[in-house]
């Protein structure tokens, strides 16, 4: 199939170069409208009973938005700041949509700032509404004002996020083209790569304008999976480019070295593509619609960047292949890699056990890891809501919490006797203040109280639980931001499993079909595991407990963005999975062609050793620029991809991939008589065209799937 695909390729270049090239511009003309569909909703479990109370709020009672501004610069008492910030307080009274605005509240504990708390009416007219509030508070002279909350500080939530990313790309990008030039030598052999991800990019944009008009689409979401599609564009091209500048130096026909390239690198492409997609499509588990905008589109953008790898670029190596030189000539026997492996097969147990207790020592603050949807500490300090969270809890302490209220609806009327008694309940919980009551419709009365500490705290979380379980003669649900991270909580322990499940089971078969064997998917999963335990426990041991986090120009928040954990560990389980199937492509390879149990994995990894480090080294550029930005939860993320990649491209497939193989010797592909028959059906096999007439020296002259056989045969 793989061989058709791309002799048709080779024999039709400008044909598949030009629907390519129609399919790229639709995604960057058509496709650049998802833009304006993306929404910002993070953490939202659609049925829970939070989600449930809130639609019903929103329907009966929408909450009004709130602002709060922060004067400082001078005395608080000053009688000059006093005069002009009455007149600016009037003036925002005046706006329309700004429904309250409280009296300013001097400091009492520093007496050098003034607190302004501004309520804006429910309805689509708030963000201009804050936006001309904000201005008026400005004009004050003489002093420093901040403003933020509401409606400004989602935007900026939002556009420091995407401000991040796009900073991301434009460092990455430079540094990538330069390693893609030391690592093939030549500006085409490079530039073949990046034209790759330009189209997979562009396809991208197309893919989620479809998606867009059946099911919501994260702005994070499209940011990710742009990124995604760079470095998994970057690995195929990479692949493909290193196996086509290999067969090149044997033999001058450049479309017998690119049927060949396709019938060998094009089926680990498929693969990988394949089990990278997968991960992704596990998240789709979820109902968050954040984790499932994320998972159609990367699996999307996966499947995507495949495509492009096994039809656009065998065309263009088709056209100019013969522009892009040979390799040089070396053999699988010698070489670094091979002599890491050969050391590593001399003490297998001890390699394995070292490597496994690094590993594990590295994931254990995954034990103490909270979640939490996150306050102000989470932006750079240059941000206006930063900004003002900072001089709240400087000169107003008692006023700085950023979760909102305790919400509790309960079905019955104000006068209900039932009512009086979960008020009383609620207000006797140590971890709420301020309980209060609001009518909101004949027959529902909603229930306000004030969380002590963050929502992510026991106080609040003990709170919303206590009042979940208290009896009432009526239906009672709870929301509010503590009551939105226990469901998210729960949804997240309830279908994690499942989304493993899914993501193990899917691997699991692929592998199975790619390699004939029971044992290396196994074996694969596990180790993918430990890399990516390892490197969120890191993420931890930084960004929750904060060791080393000023060098990353953050601080210790306690907790982790929601979104970090889940993103890193299908994202790096899947980029896991990618290097598992490059390297144990060429180690089959070797194992039909007889090298045996240990020559096979020697001569496998050092064939693939420089493949999966330039690669490793590439995505690892591409997702280091995240931590570049400004927004703690991009900055975990990149780090905790960057550090996936390092570990699984060094510790595992250096050290652990190399020792497992040698301790279980032929048992690697050991295939039940039962299963054989399954493989011989599911498995994907390709016969690439026989060896060159020209001599080819070295082991490699006799790998290749025209070696293919029935694995189960060893």
């Amino acid at each position: 199939m793989i061989r058709t695909i791309s002799a048709f390729a080779v024999r039709r270049p400008w044909l598949v170069i030009a629907l390519w090239l129609a399919v790229v511009g639709a995604g960057f003309g058509v496709g650049t409208g998802v833009f304006d569909r993306l929404v910002s909703d993070v953490g939202t479990v659609p049925g829970s009973e939070s989600g449930r109370a809130e639609r019903l709020l929103e329907r009966a009672a929408p909450r009004p938005e709130s602002l709060t501004a922060v004067i400082t610069g001078r005395a608080a008492a000053d009688p000059a700041l006093g005069q002009g910030v009455a007149s600016a307080v009037a003036a925002v009274r005046a706006v329309p949509g700004v429904t309250e605005v409280s009296e300013p509240l001097p400091s009492a504990r520093t007496g050098e700032a003034l607190l302004v708390e501004i309520t804006l009416a429910p309805g689509d007219g708030q963000e201009r509404a804050a936006e001309t509030a904000a201005e008026r508070l400005r004009a004050v002279g003489g002093a420093q004002v901040t403003v933020a909350g509401g409606p400004l500080s989602d935007a900026e939530f939002d556009e420091q996020a995407q401000k991040d990313v796009a900073r991301a790309e434009m460092l990455s990008m430079p540094v990538v083209l330069v390693l893609l030039l030391v690592v093939f030598g030549g500006l085409l052999a490079a530039g073949l790569p990046l034209l790759v991800a330009v189209a997979g990019i562009g396809s991208t944009f197309g893919v989620l304008y479809a998606f867009s008009a059946v099911t919501d689409i994260s702005v994070y979401a499209i940011q990710i999976t742009t990124m995604l599609a760079v470095g998994l564009a970057v690995d195929y091209a990479l692949l493909m480019v290193s196996r086509f500048r290999e067969e090149r130096r044997r033999t001058p026909d450049v479309a017998r070295a690119v049927a060949r390239t396709t019938a060998t690198a094009g089926r680990t492409v498929m693969f990988s593509g394949l089990t990278v997609a997968v991960a992704l499509a596990g998240l789709v588990v979820f109902p968050d619609p954040f984790l499932r905008s994320i998972g159609l589109s990367g699996a999307a953008v996966v499947v995507v960047d495949m495509a492009v790898a096994l039809t656009l670029l065998p065309a263009l190596l088709g056209r100019f292949g013969h522009r892009v030189p040979p390799a040089k000539e070396r053999t699988g026997a010698g070489g670094a890699f091979a002599r890491v492996a050969r050391a590593v097969q001399r003490r297998p147990v001890l390699t394995l056990a070292v490597a496994a207790l690094a590993m594990v020592t590295l994931a254990l603050p995954v034990l103490g890891m909270r979640i939490s949807q996150g306050d102000p500490r989470m932006l750079p300090s240059s941000t206006a809501t930063r900004q003002m969270w900072d001089q709240v809890r400087a000169h107003f302490p008692e006023q700085a919490r950023w979760a909102g209220d305790i919400q509790v609806v309960a079905d019955a009327p104000a006068e209900h006797p039932g009512v009086a008694r979960l008020q009383r309940t609620m207000a006797a919980q140590p971890g709420v203040t301020d309980v209060r009551s609001q009518r909101i419709g004949p027959g529902t009365t909603v229930l306000l109280a004030t969380p002590r500490g963050p929502a992510e705290g026991t106080g609040a979380r003990d709170a919303v639980a206590a009042i979940r379980d208290a009896e009432a003669p009526f239906r009672v649900r709870v929301t509010g931001d503590t009551a939105r991270l226990i469901d998210y909580r729960a949804m997240l322990t309830g279908r994690l499993p499942w989304a493993v499940a899914v993501v193990a089971l899917g691997t699991l078969v692929l592998l199975f079909s790619f390699t004939g064997s029971v044992l290396l998917p196994v074996k694969a999963v596990l180790t993918n595991l430990l890399s990516i335990g390892a490197a969120l426990g890191v993420v931890v041991w930084v960004f929750q407990e904060g060791h080393l986090a000023g060098l990353l120009g953050t601080e210790g928040l306690g907790y982790l963005h929601l979104t970090v954990p889940v993103l890193v560990g299908a994202i790096a389980f899947g980029l896991s999975v990618d290097y598992e199937v490059f390297l144990l492509s060429r180690i089959r390879e070797r194992w039909l062609a007889g090298a045996g149990p240990g020559g096979s994995v020697a001569e496998g990894l050092q064939r693939t050793g420089g493949i999966v480090t330039a690669a490793a080294l590439l995505i690892g550029v591409v997702f280091a620029g995240f931590v570049a930005g400004g927004f703690a939860p991009i900055k975990a993320i990149g780090v905790g991809l960057v550090l996936a990649v390092a570990l699984d491209a060094t510790v595992v497939r250096m050290l652990m991939v190399p020792a497992t193989m040698t301790l279980l010797g032929h048992r690697n592909w050991w295939l039940p008589r039962p299963l054989r028959a399954v493989h011989a059906r599911i498995a994907l096999s390709e016969s690439a065209p026989g060896p060159a007439p020209e001599s080819a020296s070295g082991p490699e002259s006799a790998s290749g799937p025209e070696s293919e056989k029935s694995v189960s045969a060893r």
